[in-house]
């Protein structure tokens, strides 16, 4: 199982012209953090913003390179970063991922690490953008894996070009262009790069569904026909989350309470079953934004459908998700509000 695949003729280095193009997005940004793990694709990444961003009247460049201190090497890796970076006149930092580390879940938490130390970076940095190399592959990878799991339309439009993570801003310029090209790229600059053991180690995850793009690939589901269903998919996102956010601002009450929110759930009923799902979750998230976003889907869809058939007869109803207490009157106005401290035994909003 090879990280690093092998380029043709097919497979040419991006030139000046086109990373331009690909870059287009950022060329107002005043401030970019370009994040570097010595691998092919970031190497290739910084190589090509470094070239683009020494034109007059472009963005501010800044590297950082994430040492997680989880194998012998990444401290020479990271040093090898900074040296690069040296040769191309880019400020680079390195950032080390401090404390004990996990035993379990040790990508999803090094992955945690990663953006708070990135955050904090681009914070330091007057508010930049950090720029990522994910590719094709990636979001190929990342929509799979997310099939897997169960995800709905705003999961299974996978990674976005752009994305608001807290306060920070990330871009992902290169997700349209295939790893292999990105290896050329650093190739034919002439630039060495890092190969990370895990990412061909099958305990984990995305690694496992890597190895099965090639047999996908076969019967037709290559990396770039599944980041044309990821992009299709995050279109219909798009609008349905619009036609939610329209229909919640016309369904909602006034209250004098800032903690309630009230809105005319009967009124709902007309609307498909996915706009009301979303009218839903967005209410929640009015409560608390942390919490009401992150509900797994199929806990709101039974919250939903069980609210959808009270309204429907006329009964009342009183619901728990995602933090918050939500109460359907026999007239149809659901009222949300903040769950408070549970006692033992029976919860009082259980029903």
């Amino acid at each position: 199982m090879s990280a690093v695949p092998q380029t043709s003729i097919d497979d040419p280095p991006i030139g000046a012209a086109e990373a331009a193009d690909l870059f287009s997005g950022l060329a107002t940004e005043p401030c970019l953090l370009v994040a570097v793990s010595g691998g092919p694709d970031s190497v290739a990444l910084l190589a090509l913003l470094a070239e683009w961003t020494r034109e007059p009247g472009r963005p501010e460049l800044h590297a950082a390179t994430i040492d997680h201190g989880l194998r012998a090497a990444s401290s020479a890796e990271a040093q090898a970063v900074a040296a690069l970076c040296g040769r191309l006149s880019i400020p680079h930092r390195i950032l080390t991922w401090q404390g004990l580390k996990p035993k379990t879940a040790l990508q999803e938490q090094a992955r945690a690490a990663r953006y708070a130390l990135l955050a904090e970076e681009a914070e330091r940095l007057g508010g930049a953008v950090v720029v990522t190399a994910h590719t094709l592959d990636d979001q190929a990878e990342t929509l799979l894996m997310r099939m897997a799991r169960g995800s709905g339309p705003a999961g299974l439009a996978a990674m976005r070009k752009r994305v608001r993570r807290g306060a920070m801003t990330i871009a992902r310029p290169l997700l349209g262009v295939p790893k292999v090209r990105l290896i050329a790229t650093a190739e034919a600059r002439g630039i060495a790069f890092a190969t990370d053991p895990s990412n061909g180690d099958p305990r984990f995850e995305r690694v496992r569904w890597r190895a099965l793009m090639p047999a996908l690939a076969e019967e037709g589901l290559d990396a770039q026909r599944l980041a044309v269903l990821a992009r299709r998919i995050a279109r219909l996102d798009e609008a349905a989350t619009r036609r939610a956010q329209t229909v919640l601002s016309d369904l909602l009450l006034q209250d004098d309470s800032t903690a309630v929110v009230r809105l005319r759930f009967a009124a709902l009923l007309g609307e498909p079953e996915e706009i009301v799902l979303r009218v839903v979750a967005l209410a929640l998230a009015e409560i608390d934004s942390e919490r009401g976003s992150g509900q797994r889907l199929e806990r709101l869809e039974a919250c939903v459908q069980a609210l959808q058939e009270a309204a429907q007869t006329g009964r009342r109803m009183v619901r728990t998700l995602a933090g918050s207490v939500m109460t359907l009157s026999p007239r149809g106005i659901l009222s949300l509000a903040r769950e408070g401290p549970r006692r033992r035994g029976i919860h009082p909003a259980a029903s």
